[in-house]
């Protein structure tokens, strides 16, 4: 795997932190995962956004400190430009291996 390669779970992290906008941090990226089908800890979370920040496919900022949080302030990603290409070229390769099967049977015959 090379450091641009994105696993099953960056890709499902980077399409939540695009489907919450504005909103992303981890708690609702845990629970959109979560929904999604994907049970994950607080820490699976963070050292996936992590590990996707260090490799430039998301950026971070520090929000305000909230009463709620004791003064704590909440970190919400953005995906980078970066981000976007290696998630396009995610899904476009996943959606190459993925054609001419039938998920309940196998391969379908070329020109099928």
């Amino acid at each position: 795997m090379g450091r641009d390669h994105l696993s099953d779970l960056g890709v499902s992290a980077m399409l939540a932190v695009m489907r919450l906008g504005e909103g992303a941090y981890s708690v609702p990226i845990q629970e959109l995962l979560g929904r999604a089908g994907r049970k994950l800890s607080p820490g699976a979370v963070f050292a996936t956004l992590d590990r996707l920040e260090e490799k430039g496919f998301l950026s971070s900022r520090l929000g305000e400190p909230i009463p709620e949080r004791g003064g704590r302030r909440k970190r919400y990603y953005k995906v980078t430009a970066k981000g976007q290409q290696s998630l396009t070229a995610a899904i476009a390769e996943r959606q190459a291996l993925q054609r001419g099967l039938d998920l309940g049977k196998g391969l379908v015959p070329e020109g099928a």
